[in-house]
């Protein structure tokens, strides 16, 4: 095989085989383990502040107010989401969605939230919220492009003073929905 070259598809364009495998869908979400730990910890390690510690995510893998998913690929870890659930509500909170920036762009952030939802409808929640940085314009896309809508904003919610918006999205089927997100319109800055 030493005269053989490889087609340079995906290497023109950057991707690596794992990008590639995310689209064509050999990368499997389930539920995250206490094996995940490492992994887990360096997905956080690339964000600069309000990063989950080792106690949390050990935490969250047990806890059945949460339901903490990973993307996996041969067993490396190239996403999580994390979704918190409190008794007696129906709403649910996106807390948390990192993916490897190897694998950004690749609709697995996408993946993750779709899988959000189907866990948080089969819980019997009726709608789900989250907050995103206001200066996040590929994760407000994201879930714009979802359904969810802005309802409201937070300032100073991150740990470095970054602002926030907060988005809501029914889960509802249309006939069953009823207007709970407040109705005004919060002017993007």
């Amino acid at each position: 095989m030493a005269g053989r070259r490889f087609s340079g598809r995906g290497a023109k364009r950057g991707r690596t085989t794992a990008a590639r495998s995310a689209r064509t869908g050999l990368v499997r979400v389930r539920r995250a383990a206490a094996r995940d730990l490492p992994a887990l910890l360096e997905l956080e390690g690339g964000f600069s502040g309000d990063r989950l510690s080792a106690r949390q995510f050990t935490h969250h893998v047990a806890a059945t107010s949460s339901d903490l998913i990973v993307a996996d690929l041969a067993g490396a870890v190239l996403g999580y989401a994390l979704l918190f659930r409190r008794r007696g509500s129906r709403i649910g909170r996106v807390y948390s969605i990192a993916v490897a920036p190897a694998m950004r762009g690749q609709g697995l952030g996408a993946r993750l939230l779709l899988r959000l939802e189907a866990i948080a409808r089969l819980q019997g929640l009726e709608e789900m919220r989250l907050e995103v940085r206001q200066d996040n314009a590929p994760a407000l896309a994201l879930y714009q492009q979802r359904g969810y809508v802005i309802f409201g904003a937070r300032p100073a919610y991150y740990e470095d003073g970054a602002d926030a918006w907060r988005l809501a999205k029914s889960l509802l089927p249309p006939r069953r929905r009823v207007r709970r997100i407040p109705a005004r319109s919060v002017k993007k800055r």
